[in-house]
């Protein structure tokens, strides 16, 4: 039997390959964009937004929703992240909690705030340092609390920073490498966890197909590595110069306090649990970097 499910955010930089990657499993997949936006042709495309008063889902019924829509970091107004972040999910959830059986919610690693040098797992405590993440957080409690209400299954992924050959990794990292204008935020001496949108693609749909709901999952690859190292490498990988630093304070006020602050948290996650259901295609961020850097010489985008 052919499972229906919708994705909202379906134009993203991952949702966009969450719906294709569905899509080529044989899928019926449903697309929520806005108005304005280019989906999928070969998704049922319904225009709308979490902010609308109603979203016609034209008497669809899903086996799962992607929750992926949301502002990001860049957003500064709190209000307008309360207002799509919170409020949009609330809204959506009175659309769907009569039409589907589970939701797939998508979030980051932000949740954990401060860790330090602990290899953290789905066990840690969360502790959010930024508006955006307590707001996102607020939103997960509404769609967890509700769905066991309404005897909907659900889980939640926390995502590394999701790299591939578009989205921040080319348009902030990769181009500006090129040009000798990317600085790192104090120094990029903080350990992140990294994953390639493929295994970000596969490792949620991994989750919908092996029916392992009530949990929550870290998505990041096997190997922890600074910022430094990590943009040095695709520095090597595309023959550019080694980036420079820009003080903390300076970045604040381009990119603003939440972002900054959430690039700079030092974290080391744990992927274990994820990989008793998926095999990551790059196990590490060498071996992802070197296929992206490798695809978009390709299409000499580089």
């Amino acid at each position: 039997m052919v499972k229906s499910v919708l994705v909202t955010g379906a134009t993203g930089f991952i949702g966009s390959r969450l719906v294709q990657e569905l899509i080529n499993k044989g899928y019926d997949v449903t697309s929520l964009i806005r108005k304005g936006k280019e989906g999928n042709s070969k998704s049922n495309i319904i225009y709308g937004d979490l902010t609308d008063e109603k979203i016609d889902l034209k008497d669809l019924k899903f086996d799962c929703v992607f929750h992926l829509a949301s502002h990001t970091p860049l957003e500064k107004n709190k209000k307008i992240l309360e207002k799509v972040n919170l409020e949009g999910t609330k809204k959506l959830f009175q659309e769907i909690k009569l039409i589907t059986k589970s939701i797939i919610y998508i979030s980051g690693l932000g949740v954990y705030g401060e860790t330090g040098e602990t290899v953290i797992d789905e066990s840690q405590n969360y502790n959010p340092n930024t508006n955006f993440v307590k707001i996102r957080l607020d939103a997960e409690k509404y769609l967890k609390d509700n769905s066991v209400e309404h005897k909907i299954d659900f889980a939640v992924v926390h995502f590394g920073d999701v790299y591939g050959p578009d989205g921040w990794f080319y348009e902030m990292l990769v181009k500006r490498l090129k040009k000798n204008t990317f600085r790192m935020p104090k120094g990029g001496n903080y350990y992140k966890g990294f994953v390639h949108v493929e295994d970000a693609v596969g490792s949620i749909i991994a989750i919908l197909e092996k029916q392992v709901f009530g949990e929550s999952f870290i998505i990041a690859d096997s190997m922890p590595v600074s910022f430094k190292e990590f943009s040095n490498f695709t520095a090597d990988q595309i023959n550019a110069k080694h980036p420079g630093s820009v003080p903390g304070f300076l970045a604040k006020a381009v990119l603003g306090s939440d972002l900054i602050k959430l690039l700079t948290t030092s974290m080391k996650v744990s992927n274990k649990k994820i990989l008793k259901i998926y095999d990551f295609k790059y196990p590490n961020y060498k071996d992802g970097i070197k296929q992206v850097t490798s695809e978009l010489k390709t299409k000499n985008k580089i």
